[in-house]
């Protein structure tokens, strides 16, 4: 699976969901393209990337967040939209990415939703891979254990 985010400034949102991919074992890219100045080359990520081994793509962007977008244009698979507060607290970002255009899908996550994010794209691997589901069903367990432990 592929992470994009639109400049290194964003690597630890990147960080943060390869950190949850790696305890999940799924093998990830990370990758820094931009939907403003390096339009070609995103264009082309997107377009070869089923053909190069992704079966779906995280992207995160701030400000205007085309990123996700031009993404999921040039692609059919999955892709996942993570805002980034940028600016204007994120919702600028968030905006850009939850009011794609009918027939453009781009799930959307919560503003700096990056572990989210790759919690969701395990979610989706999980469908045929028994094994990523155990530990999906176990880390979920564990939450609720965690939960408990909080109670007075």
């Amino acid at each position: 699976m592929a992470i994009i985010i639109g400049s290194e400034t964003d690597l630890n949102h990147a960080k943060t969901a390869a950190e949850v991919l790696a305890e999940f074992g799924v093998p990830y890219e990370v990758h820094v393209l931009s939907a403003h100045r390096t339009p070609i080359e995103t264009i082309e990520f997107a377009r070869g990337a089923e053909r190069n081994g992704f079966s779906l793509i995280i992207a995160m962007a701030g400000k205007a967040a085309h990123l996700p977008g031009v993404i999921a244009a040039n692609t059919t698979l999955p892709v996942i939209g993570v805002p980034l507060n940028a600016s204007l607290n994120g919702l600028d970002a968030l905006f850009s990415i939850v009011q794609m255009p009918t027939g453009v899908p781009v799930a959307c996550m919560a503003i700096d939703g990056a572990k989210n994010a790759a919690l969701f794209a395990v979610s989706i691997l999980a469908l045929k891979n028994a094994d990523l589901k155990q530990r999906l069903l176990s880390y979920r367990e564990s939450l609720k254990k965690g939960s408990g432990k909080k109670d007075l």
